[in-house]
């Protein structure tokens, strides 16, 4: 797997907590940028964590799967993708504005974690494809604290007019890597 497409895989696992900072940003009344960098933190470490631990995971039983590993590898991808398109489309609206406007430790381990679940599965089709973890959880975690960071001024900007997009687009990018690892695997 090439840089271009760990990069976007990065951006497309990122969607996600691109969103959520987005609404962390509309509650801000001014651009706190410290609020932002933990924000950012916060979303990057896990997007990072979360493929050492399901690649950690999937070095487990790899070597029991490598015949289908690219199916697999689409199905995750797709199934992940699938879902973001699924929840742009038929979520309720959002966060309310006096939930944005906090910053809870709690609050940002539990968005975390719900914003990278996709990451951990993201990463068992790392150890099925044999990928160098170190550089892909390394360009995973920067490219989502780089998005995040932006997402939080942007919210503070623009409102939330750019969440369901940042969703769309993720999940449309995971299912095109997913294609593309199945043609990979059948065109050579």
């Amino acid at each position: 797997m090439g840089i271009l497409d760990l990069f976007l895989i990065a951006v497309g696992l990122s969607m996600d907590a691109f969103a959520v900072s987005i609404g962390k940003g509309l509650g801000m009344r001014k651009l706190d940028v410290r609020q932002a960098l933990v924000i950012a933190l916060f979303f990057g470490g896990f997007q990072a964590l979360m493929p050492v631990i399901g690649w950690v995971l999937g070095e487990q039983f790899a070597h029991y799967v490598t015949a289908v590993a690219h199916w697999i590898a689409f199905a995750l991808l797709a199934f992940i993708g699938g879902k973001m398109l699924w929840d742009a489309f038929h979520e309720d609206g959002g966060l309310e504005e006096e939930d944005v406007a906090r910053l809870s430790i709690r609050e940002l381990l539990l968005l975390a974690i719900a914003t990278s679940i996709d990451a951990l599965a993201v990463g068992v089709t790392f150890a099925f494809l044999d990928v160098n973890i170190v550089p892909a959880v390394t360009l995973i975690g920067v490219t989502t604290f780089v998005i995040s960071f932006g997402g939080v001024a942007i919210g503070h900007q623009f409102g939330s007019r750019w969440e369901k997009a940042s969703t769309v687009a993720g999940g449309i990018i995971l299912i095109c890597i997913g294609i593309k690892i199945v043609l990979d695997h059948f065109l050579g």
